[in-house]
This record gives C-alpha cells, sequence and structure tokens, in this order.
C-alpha cells in the first residue's frame, strides 16, 4: 500500500474551546466595567437610604408643620359651599376649603388639585393620598422638594462637609477626637471588630498614601534553588536586623496574576539580587504568569536590557 495514499488522522475540533476562550474574555472586558457600576449604585442607595432620606424627611416634616393649613370643622364666619351638604366644604377668607378622604379634616383646594394633577410624577402605581396629612407631605414633595433641587443640593452640601471634616479632623483637636473615639470603640466587644474591619476596607479605599517600591528583586523564596521576584518597600525591622547581624530588606511577594496582593517578609540584604528591570517590567511578568519576559518583547529591546544586566548575572544567562 503506498502510504502517500495513507490519510492523515483530522485534528480534535477547536471550536469549543475558542469559544470558552471568546467567553472568558468577553467577561474579562465586560465585568470590570459591570462590577463597578454595580459598587458604585450600591453606595449610592446606602447614602440615600440613611443619609439624604432621613434629611429630606425632617426637612419635609419641618415644612408641613410651619405651612400646613388643616382644620377640623368650619370656622366662624365660613361660607359653605353647599348649604344642603355641610361636608362638602366651606369658603373662608377668600379660600376654598374641601374635605379629605376621610371627610374629617378640610384643606385648602389648590393643594388637593395640585397633588392630584402630578400623581403621575411619582409613578402610575402611587395610590392617591388617603389623609388631609398626607395630601400635605405630598405638596411639599413635589412643589419644595422635587429631586431635580434635593439630589444635586445635597450632593453639593454632603461633599462641601465630608471636606471641612476632611480638614477638621486631619490633625489638631479634630485628630485627637477621632483617635479617643477609636480608642472608645475599640474598647466595645463585638462593635469594635465589625469597626476594624470597615476601618480597614475604606483606608484602602480612600487613603491618597500609595504603596511605594523602591526596586525589584530576585530571592531565593520558599526555598534554595526557587527563584521568586519582590517589591522591595523600605528597610526590615531593626530588632531584626541586630538579631541577624547585617541590615534587612522588606520585600512584598506579589501572586500572579495579581500582582497588588501577596504577603511581606523580611530577607538579608545580601541574598536579595537587584533587578535591572521596571516596576512595570516586573509586574507584567507577574500578571502574565511568565508569559512576558522582561527584556524579551523584541530583538533591539532585548539586547539593550541583556547589555544592562551586570557581568555576573548576565554569565548566567542562557545563549540566544
Amino acid at each position: 500500500m503506498n502510504s502517500s495514499n495513507t490519510s492523515k488522522p483530522t485534528p480534535p475540533a477547536q471550536a469549543p474551546k475558542t469559544a470558552r476562550v471568546a467567553i472568558l474574555r468577553g467577561l474579562g472586558v465586560v465585568l470590570p466595567p459591570l462590577l463597578t457600576i454595580v459598587v458604585l449604585i450600591w453606595a449610592w442607595n446606602a447614602i440615600s437610604n440613611y443619609v439624604l432620606r432621613p434629611m429630606e424627611t425632617g426637612v419635609r416634616h419641618t415644612l408641613v408643620w410651619v405651612i400646613s393649613d388643616v382644620r377640623k370643622e368650619a370656622p366662624e364666619g365660613a361660607v359653605p359651599i353647599d348649604l344642603r351638604n355641610a361636608s362638602a366644604g366651606f369658603t373662608h377668607q377668600g379660600q376654598r376649603y374641601l374635605p379629605d378622604p376621610t371627610r374629617r379634616r378640610f384643606l385648602p383646594d389648590y393643594v388637593i388639585g395640585y397633588v392630584d394633577e402630578n400623581l403621575d410624577r411619582y409613578g402610575p402605581y402611587e395610590p392617591t393620598p388617603s389623609t388631609a396629612n398626607a395630601y400635605w407631605h405630598r405638596y411639599v414633595d413635589l412643589v419644595f422638594l422635587p429631586r431635580s433641587f434635593v439630589v444635586p443640593l445635597f450632593l453639593l452640601v454632603f461633599l462641601t462637609v465630608l471636606y471641612f471634616l476632611g480638614r477638621m479632623f486631619a490633625h489638631g483637636l479634630g485628630r485627637w477626637l477621632v483617635t479617643s473615639t477609636e480608642a472608645g470603640i475599640d474598647r466595645i466587644p463585638i462593635v469594635n471588630k465589625v469597626y476594624g474591619s470597615v476601618k480597614q476596607v475604606t483606608d484602602f479605599a480612600f487613603s491618597d498614601r500609595e504603596l511605594e517600591f523602591n526596586r525589584v528583586v530576585a530571592l531565593e523564596y520558599p526555598r534554595k534553588g526557587i527563584w521568586s521576584i519582590g517589591f522591595v518597600t523600605g528597610n526590615g525591622i531593626p530588632e531584626v536586623a541586630a538579631f541577624a547581624g547585617e541590615p534587612m530588606l522588606a520585600v512584598l511577594m506579589p501572586t500572579s496574576p495579581m500582582p497588588m496582593t501577596g504577603f511581606t517578609i523580611q530577607i538579608p540584604r545580601s541574598q536579595a539580587v537587584d533587578l535591572q528591570i521596571t516596576i512595570d517590567e516586573a509586574i507584567q511578568f507577574i500578571v502574565s504568569c511568565g508569559v512576558v519576559t522582561p527584556g524579551h518583547s523584541s530583538a533591539g529591546e532585548g539586547s539593550s536590557k541583556a547589555n544592562s544586566v551586570p557581568k555576573d548575572i548576565r554569565s548566567l544567562l542562557p545563549e540566544r
């Protein structure tokens, strides 16, 4: 039998694998902005429910208490609208008063008319107010506290208050008050655990301080013969250096593919090998799990990187 006529085996279909890779890449593109939007919506809902709504309710109750005009019965000198039906309402000092749905209270007709005409502004399923007090609350919401005015004003006031609080509590007496309050919270069981966890998250999210990396080093970790990349963040603890008898380095050992997570170790400075690569190149190497090697992205760039490596380290590199 002629070997040239022998049919070659058909390679397995790659469609399922390709589809899976495409879906995973799509998730990688969609999830970050989607989760960001979800977190921002959650934060706004929390601020709205626990800060904006209570303030809005307090202002509404105050305005209703100041301007509401509710009558239990027609005052002396009032003229009935319908002489045959005293509960139909009355006119007093040029103002018409109509009964509320309970027929027990009377309020100005302009309040009832305005609220009934604008019920759709609260949605198609919002019920009509059932009492005179409810009519006044809805009227104040519509006239004095529309969301198009309340939300921008609240954001302006909220950000202004945050600014002055940040300036006041940053130092001096304000800083002492914050420290004293936190010390008191730390003495409360259970509450101190919750507060401590929340404070760690908020400090990480809103602190303007960034973790500074001095340089990139290679060290034999987790055992001799296995080399790992680390970021030097500073000098080690003096007590450890005194015990070891030589200077120490604090090194962040990043994890792939998230270089901003990891753990911190202290090693003798003599055991750390300085690498002639930038922080960005080291992060690319870690994020790609070693696929993107520093100094090997292109021929010209690779040769220039190799020439910048010290001779004692360059002698260990494989020939190209």
